[in-house]
């Protein structure tokens, strides 16, 4: 069939797209990307085909989705600006332009899709009832998806926790944790003591998004899978790893100011966002990966440690001789 193996990117500069097409690249998919610069986005990531165009113009999406059967749909407005206005948008183009080329749509999913009725464990079928205004566009998203999958645009949802890697972007190790290009002086946790939280090595999700691709056919038209990732059981494994990473310094251990983070959210679209998230920080949120575990057999992870030493390296937070040894 033509476009197989051929996947088009929406969001390859970004965090999560650009991991996902790194592996898919590795799993043998030929990838093309999206990109408002065109091949000079190849500065990002080679061995892409980068394509001029916009996420947010139907044409765009419609001509670089043209013989594929995937599309990665990892595309955020930049700095979060006019979010709520542009992401709805944006899946309607992709939906479009799979629905034309036959292509299954790929989407990162989010917990941010559940209100406390889901946890603390939740499943793939659990209700979604989002209690936050991006929850509930993402909650939007999905039903969409789903409406589409019922009349023949096949979908992928591989949901995680809170992402941390060496390219991972905006995230909360990278922006709220730890403070990035220098020596880690200082750790900020956003969580509240003793409580649970589950994060995920960006790798490892890109890692098993690769890996159900390569399925095809063999899954269902609307496919939704969770991820474990690490499980940090009362938010001192997360720090403590850290610590471990950066020895012999002696890092402080503060809470997050959420106070500071909320003066500063009407200026700082990211802020807003990373504040309106707070909930998932007061009380234990696991999702279950029994049907990812069904269906792979086992899932990609990679351990603690060295997950953590990968990612401080390509924050800039290790000594170089460290980095080196990492």
């Amino acid at each position: 069939m033509t476009g197989e193996r051929t996947a088009l990117v929406l969001g390859a500069t970004g965090g999560i797209g650009g991991e996902t097409a790194r592996r898919l690249r590795a799993h043998g998919w030929t990838v093309k990307a999206l990109h408002r610069g065109g091949a000079g986005a190849g500065r990002y990531e080679p061995g892409i085909d980068w394509i001029k165009g916009d996420a947010m113009r139907a044409g765009d999406v419609a001509s670089a989705a043209r013989g594929t059967s995937l599309i990665v749909h990892a595309v955020n407005p930049p700095g979060y600006r006019n979010w709520g206005e542009l992401v709805l948008p944006m899946l309607e183009n992709s939906i479009a332009a799979a629905r034309a080329s036959s292509a299954r749509i790929l989407l990162p999913g989010t917990v941010y899709n559940y209100g406390p009725d889901a946890f603390p464990v939740i499943a793939e079928d659990a209700p979604q009832n989002p209690v936050t205004r991006k929850g509930a566009i993402r909650a939007e998203m999905e039903r969409r998806l789903r409406a589409a999958a019922d009349t023949g645009v096949r979908t992928l949802i591989v949901r995680a926790g809170d992402f941390f890697g060496p390219r991972a972007g905006n995230s909360w190790f990278s922006q709220g944790m730890v403070k990035p290009g220098g020596p880690v002086a200082t750790i900020s946790y956003p969580g509240r003591p003793g409580t649970g939280h589950q994060w995920a090595y960006l790798p490892d999700v890109a890692e098993t998004m690769a890996r159900l691709a390569d399925l095809g056919d063999a899954l269902d038209p609307f496919a939704s899978f969770h991820m474990a990732g690490h499980w940090d059981h009362d938010g001192t494994e997360m720090i403590a790893a850290i610590r471990r990473a950066v020895q012999p310094v002696e890092p402080r251990l503060r809470s997050l100011s959420w106070g500071l983070l909320g003066l500063a959210a009407p200026f700082v679209p990211l802020f807003r966002e990373l504040r309106e998230m707070r909930y998932l920080w007061t009380m234990p949120v696991r999702m279950d990966n029994d049907r990812l575990l069904a269906v792979l057999g086992e899932e990609p992870h990679t351990p603690l440690d060295l997950a953590v030493r990968t990612t401080l390296e390509g924050l800039g937070c290790l000594p170089q001789e460290k980095a080196a040894a990492a």
